[in-house]
């Protein structure tokens, strides 16, 4: 479960490393968000901005001190599944996107889970190396 202040790993390579989740988007009374949510964070470390190493343009890149939005693929928290398995990851890690819920980056790095393909973020699943 992400709350407010918590911080995540940035999984794809829109140039951010951690962020800290500031709002949680779309839900009532629920203050916490789960895998497949959309939540706003803003950027607490980022790689420098390199176009020559990177070779991606640098209005597609995100700075320190940024807000952006995300969507949590990967938490800590146990979570059930309607087949019965509980899944649990070893870290909280996000992926940003825009306004428009694609992603910023081209890739992603590691694992997500495996409900980001009920809740139609296809472009998320397509990129990642693995679905769990």
């Amino acid at each position: 479960m992400i709350y407010l202040k918590s911080l995540l790993n940035v999984i794809d390579n829109s140039g951010a490393q951690v962020a800290e989740c500031i709002k949680v988007l779309r839900h009532g009374p629920r203050n916490f968000a789960r895998v497949g949510d959309e939540i706003t964070v803003v950027i607490k470390q980022a790689r420098p901005l390199n176009s020559e190493i990177t070779g991606q343009s640098a209005n597609n890149r995100v700075k320190r001190r940024d807000i952006c939005r995300a969507i949590v693929v990967r938490t800590k928290a146990p979570f059930r599944r309607p087949d019965g398995s509980t899944i649990r990851f070893d870290d909280n890690a996000c992926v940003l996107i825009n306004k428009n819920g694609d992603p910023l980056g081209t890739r992603v790095s590691s694992v997500v889970a495996k409900e980001l393909k009920d809740l139609q973020y296809n472009k998320i699943v397509s990129l990642a190396p693995k679905v769990f």
